[in-house]
């Protein structure tokens, strides 16, 4: 028997009373606080949309601060209290919650909800991110483009309430588990990260020649041609394949032979057309990254929309795509890439970039080692997460296996 078993069976072996949190809670609703109040200095403070995109489940320092002036003016959270988001754009992050722990009192602004208690808190706060507070909250929470909880509708939502000994030890066991979630989460993260490095070095050793191979220009190994119409608003179930420029960056890897969408065959006839062997270019992005993607197309003939590219040669077009990925054609790319809000490399610049160009055979040898090496990586990058998946599954399973009770 676990030394949780043993409490149960000691302090309340016939089940758990389910409570309103307004019975064990005073429920105090925020006040004032914009962004533009926050300072680096002063008295602690939370704003509420970082309760969602900052702060996990507890805390005991702030972010953000406010002026001494302006915190005589807002709400108190005493050490132990719980801030709880009750404004949020979407219904996953209305009703999330983080216990404040830290030695100080801290202030709050509009949108949250003051939880004061005398129970362990952060038993609370785990307690919110379970299945059961979810299903109430889904009654509760309304709104469409802004979703809310008012104070008086979280005052009753129900909540299992064991003796403060046994939320002690639920949440030494969850604290554990966390800490061990985060460690393995921390580590797969690391080695896939790791194996990207490794294979970028690899790579961009394999595509540099110490001048033992002529450097050319890529306008004179072939012929950039730039798309023309297509947007999105333009796709069909079927028909004729074709690909948007921003889908390059988006749903495509280092090669292709089929599409995501198509138009229809009559309007395909208006559109240029990429050909098997063609390196099809994003030449406009929002950011200096993303900008000349490309992908080798290696299907049958497909139309292409403006603010992309294809490059006709008699190159081994995968080869070219292996070089677009360097950081060698990084950063001959970031000398002529234009622009702030939206980044665009020109056809006359790209034709600029200088390419290393062994023979055809050896641009074959290169790409059957890195289909090799990019097929092992592919492997691991989808590995990797869903294990991370399947652990915080896991994690979520338990969590909520220990925060229900028979009643």
């Amino acid at each position: 028997m676990t030394n949780l078993d043993r409490l149960i069976a000691e302090l309340c072996p016939d089940g758990v009373e389910y409570v309103p949190l307004g019975d064990i809670c005073e429920i105090v609703r925020g006040n004032g606080l914009t962004k533009k109040d926050l300072t680096d200095a002063g008295v602690g403070c939370i704003h509420y949309g970082q309760i969602y995109t900052y702060y996990g489940l507890y805390t005991s320092s702030t972010k953000s601060f406010v002026s001494e002036d302006l915190a005589a003016t807002l709400k108190k959270v005493y050490p132990g209290n719980i801030i709880v988001a009750v404004t949020s754009e979407n219904f996953e992050d209305v009703g999330k919650a983080v216990a404040w722990l830290g030695e100080d009192n801290i202030v709050t602004g509009g949108h949250t909800a003051i939880l004061r208690h005398n129970q362990n808190a952060k038993y609370i706060t785990y307690f919110f991110q379970t299945e059961g507070f979810f299903k109430q909250k889904r009654k509760i929470a309304h709104g469409t483009k802004v979703i809310e909880i008012t104070p008086s509708k979280l005052e009753g939502v129900k909540i299992p309430l064991p003796p403060l000994p046994i939320q002690d030890e639920i949440v030494q066991i969850l604290d554990n588990f966390t800490e061990l979630t985060a460690e393995l989460t921390a580590e797969l993260t690391a080695e896939l990260t790791a194996r990207k490095n490794q294979y970028a070095y690899y790579r961009d050793g394999l595509l540099s020649f110490d001048g033992n191979v002529p450097i050319v220009a890529l306008g004179e190994i072939g012929e950039f041609i730039r798309g023309n119409g297509l947007q999105k608003s333009d796709f069909t179930d079927e028909g004729f394949p074709c690909i948007h420029y921003g889908q390059i960056y988006t749903r495509y890897g280092l090669s292709a032979n089929s599409t995501y969408s198509y138009v229809s065959d009559e309007f395909a006839k208006r559109l240029r057309k990429a050909d098997n062997g063609d390196l099809l270019i994003a030449t406009t992005s929002e950011n200096v990254e993303d900008v000349c993607k490309a992908i080798a197309w290696i299907g049958d003939e497909v139309a292409v929309s403006g603010d992309m590219m294809y490059f006709r040669s008699d190159q081994n077009v995968k080869y070219l795509a292996y070089f677009f990925q360097t950081n060698n054609f990084f950063e001959q790319k970031r000398k002529y890439a234009q622009g702030t809000k939206v980044v665009r490399v020109s056809k006359e610049n790209l034709a600029k970039i200088r390419i290393p160009l062994p023979s055809l055979e050896e641009q074959a040898r290169i790409v059957t080692i890195l289909d090799r090496f990019d097929s092992l990586i592919a492997d691991i990058s989808d590995g990797l997460p869903a294990e991370i998946a399947a652990r915080q599954k896991q994690y979520e399973y338990y969590r909520d296996k220990l925060l229900t009770f028979n009643k």
